[in-house]
């Protein structure tokens, strides 16, 4: 490898990625050549591309070292997400564009060679495959090598979301090789089993699994299997996953921005417009929205075409924010599952497999808006740790402040002892100057809260 190839990619004896130049790429070893002129000239790359399911590349045939087939530049991905931090709806259409993949590979006489989550991000709403090593040339009569990695990274967590809690879908970061089955069948409730793809995927597959688990790889794969047979699997797989829904229930932050906030229209209008002037003033290039709710105020900034990382911290309003863009066709913005007081970590082999949320990103501009008070006043966060780390976290900050005579703060002090001596307006500004530049503020007519934008120092 070479020294600037990147921690997380170590895995596949294909290839890696590696930064060269300020600039993403993935090198291609010898041991895949064959495997990488079948994609390339059986016309799968082109109708893969076509489709949108695979990111673009171009070769680079720049000082190759020796055992090098050829280095390639991909399209660079805005924003690298993970499956813990998606929405229900964002794992099941990952899980199946990953088989949708699958059966136009076999058309082309190739497979998926591997079915991680891992390797499905987010462009523009769209799911859309990373890894263009993933395929290889089909091997007759062998089952589909990648079966059991998609039924831990998709099914599992997609049937333990729908059937028992939307939080399960955490376990993806638990075991980053995903949900073991055996675990995903014991926390199913006896009713799966009436579920045909659940029940032949998931708890016999787990069964078989114990059963078999002292056989060697070598045996397993001398098991027979006609190609129709594997088409029949695929399409099992799909059905099952196309079955998968979660009945969301309604939560408090839902139709915050709808029916349950103390802003009138009036209020929510002058809102709006800081923002965008805001928005006028920084004319960042990305923009993270924290505490976003269904994202009225991201879609301020990605229909200015400006990348927005839209995130929140329950998971209705994540769904709710994607299926507006999937429905709309809209480009630009990607929802996000963010609990902001412990925020995805880096994991994985010497936790640099998988980055934190801090490492994957530096916006110019970051919103905070209506959630001050839930960060100091909900979860004790002092103020000055809060300036830091949004010091920290971006150049440009938009920022509302949420005094204690507001209804949502008066609801948050109801039911404890006020222990907040420095929660107020001259208390906000003395911990925040510290680290940034107050450029513009505004009182809210009709309301008690204040916009800020602040620069960082």
């Amino acid at each position: 490898m070479t020294d600037n190839a990147l921690p997380g990619s170590f895995r596949d004896p294909a290839g890696f990625m590696f930064i060269h130049d300020g600039i993403l790429m993935r090198r291609i070893h010898e041991s895949y050549k064959y495997n990488y002129r079948h994609l390339m000239d059986s016309g799968l790359y082109d109708e893969l591309i076509s489709q949108e399911y695979l990111v673009k590349h171009q070769e680079s045939q720049v000082n190759l070292p020796s055992g090098v087939y050829t280095d390639i530049v991909p399209t660079k991905v805005p924003f690298i997400s993970y499956p813990y931090e998606w929405s229900f709806t964002q794992l099941k259409n990952a899980a199946l564009l990953t088989l949708d993949i699958q059966n136009l590979a076999m058309k082309y006489d190739m497979s998926l060679k591997d079915a991680s989550a891992f390797n499905i991000q987010f462009i523009n709403g769209k799911p859309i495959l990373i890894d263009t090593l993933s395929f290889e040339k089909i091997h007759e009569g062998v089952p589909w090598i990648a079966y059991q990695q998609f039924c831990k990274h998709f099914l599992a967590p997609l049937a333990l979301m729908s059937q028992v809690d939307i939080c399960l879908v955490q376990l993806s970061k638990i075991y980053i090789d995903g949900v073991p089955l055996d675990l995903a069948s014991k926390l199913l409730p006896r009713s799966s089993y009436f579920k045909f793809g659940i029940l032949a995927h998931l708890h016999l597959h787990a069964k078989a699994q114990a059963r078999y688990s002292d056989k060697s790889k070598k045996d397993l794969k001398s098991t027979r299997v006609k190609k129709k047979d594997l088409e029949n699997i695929i399409d099992s797989l799909k059905s099952s996953v196309n079955k998968m829904f979660w009945n969301k229930t309604k939560t408090e932050w839902d139709d915050y921005y709808e029916y349950n906030n103390n802003y009138t229209s009036k209020t929510m209008e002058l809102k709006k417009n800081f923002v965008l002037d805001s928005l006028k003033k920084v004319s960042p290039d990305l923009v993270w929205d924290l505490g976003s709710n269904t994202g009225y105020f991201s879609r301020l900034a990605s229909s200015q075409g400006i990348e927005t990382i839209s995130f929140d911290i329950d998971h209705a309003c994540v769904e709710s924010n994607y299926k507006k863009i999937v429905d709309n066709g809209e480009i630009n913005l990607l929802p996000l599952y963010l609990d902001l007081t412990n925020p995805s970590p880096g994991i994985g082999w010497d936790n640099k497999e998988r980055y934190s949320f801090l490492e994957r990103g530096h916006p110019q501009l970051v919103f905070a808006l209506a959630l001050i008070h839930h960060l100091a006043i909900s979860n004790n966060l002092p103020l000055g740790k809060l300036a830091k780390s949004f010091f920290e976290m971006t150049e440009y900050l938009v920022i509302e402040f949420v005094p204690k005579s507001d209804s949502m703060v008066k609801h948050l002090l109801s039911t404890r002892e006020d222990i907040f001596l420095d929660y107020h307006e001259s208390g906000f500004e003395d911990s925040f100057c510290k680290y940034f530049k107050i450029i513009s503020k505004e009182q809210i007519v009709d309301s008690e809260r204040i916009m800020y934008l602040m620069r960082r120092i």
